[in-house]
Parts: C-alpha cells; structure tokens; sequence
C-alpha cells in the first residue's frame, strides 16, 4: 500500500500519525510525507527574512529528516508556504501542490489533519486535501484525519471524534524519539507537545481501545 501524510507544519506528522507512519513501514507500506508551510516563520518579528531565518528555517528541515528517518518515511518534501497564514493564499493554490504529489505518488491512503483544529493552516490543509481527493479518477481510497496536541484539543467546542484506532505499543518509544528530533517544537510536561503527554494520549486511546497504546483518528471517506 502507498500512504502519504499532508501535514501542514514540521512535526504534525509525527504528533498525529508518527506511530502509524512507522506500522505501516514496517508492514512493508511505502510512506511518503507532505509538508505544506515552514512552520516557523510566523514567529519572525521581521517580515523580512534575514540570513539567520533561512538557517533557522533549514535547522527545522533538518530536524524534520531525521524523525522521518526514524519512522522509516521513504520520502519526505517540504513546502514553503506561509506559516499560519495559508489562509492569505488562494485555496487552489494548496490544492494543486497537493494534486501534484497525488498524481505522481498515487496513494491510496492519506492521513492528515481534522477539519475542527484551532490552527488555520491545519484546517486549509484539510480542506485542500478533501478538494484534491474528490472521488473522481483519483488513486485515494482512504482520507483519515489525526488530531494534533496544542491545536485539535484547544478548540472549543471540541469536534474531533475518533472511530479508527491503531494500535502501536510497539512503536510508541520510536514517536516520541522522532518527535524529540524537533529540538524547537518539543516541551515541557504539562505542555501537549511534550514526551510525557504524548505517552500519555497514547496510553489514554489504548485504554479505550483495548490496547496499551494507541493513535487516533476520524476516517473521513474509505471507497472499498
């Protein structure tokens, strides 16, 4: 099967799907990873982007290698639309990067973000997403949304409604080492994007789900 993640930022993909991406890879699954914006200059005091932003920028890239490197994704591309202002670009404009990859991947598997997130970008990604996919001549079978820590959850009232768990106990160590690659994007314990809080979401769907650990996720379509 071929899988790709649409994510919007640097470490989405690993937040929502990080343990999936590396089950799948490890059931013989191609993984391919699409980041959208640079996840990073929205917190630039300076619209204009010195030398030094351009290295911050390629720093987060390179962080964003080496977690897919541990979750075994076969190809990763990075976007540079603009962070937390996707919303200021033409819908289709997104769209056609993610129609693109479409065409030339044919995946027929897609996780990405919810349609009920706090942040902007995830929710053009979603929307861009569904666009891509409409159900005509397309390879996707399968749209599965994830829920992102510091954004699905801070939302009120909550949307985000999970009807398909996957369970990796035995991948969870690896998620949380792909995600302690983002040196800038990791916290501290009670912050959500934290070690300790994604072992925990992860111990609380497992509970629910009869597993020691697990991931979740709202499927969208599936065509069978």
């Amino acid at each position: 099967m071929k899988v790709l993640t649409i994510a919007a930022h640097p470490d989405d993909e690993v937040l929502g799907a990080g343990g999936t991406m590396l089950k799948h890879a490890m059931n013989g699954d191609e993984v391919h990873v699409l980041i959208m914006a640079t996840g990073i200059t929205s917190r630039l005091s300076d619209k204009n982007i010195s030398k030094k932003d351009i290295l911050n920028i390629e720093k987060l890239k390179s962080h964003s290698k080496k977690a897919s490197s541990l979750l075994n994704v076969k190809k990763l591309t990075h976007n540079s639309l603009p962070d937390n202002e996707m919303d200021s670009i033409p819908l289709l404009e997104v769209v056609k990067i993610i129609e693109e990859k479409i065409e030339k991947f044919k995946p027929e598997k897609i996780y990405t973000h919810h349609y009920g997130d706090l942040n902007i970008d995830h929710r053009i990604t979603y929307n861009a997403v569904l666009t891509a996919c409409r159900p005509i001549k397309t390879s996707v079978k399968e749209i599965v949304c994830f829920e992102i820590p510091s954004s699905t959850e801070w939302n009120y009232p909550q949307k985000f409604n999970p009807n398909y768990f996957v369970n990796i106990t035995k991948q969870l160590n690896k998620k949380i080492k792909a995600m302690e690659e983002y040196k800038g994007e990791i916290r501290k314990f009670p912050h959500p994007r934290s070690s300790k809080y994604l072992r925990v979401l992860a111990e609380k769907w497992g509970a629910v789900s009869g597993n020691n650990a697990a991931e979740a996720f709202e499927i969208i379509r599936k065509i069978e």
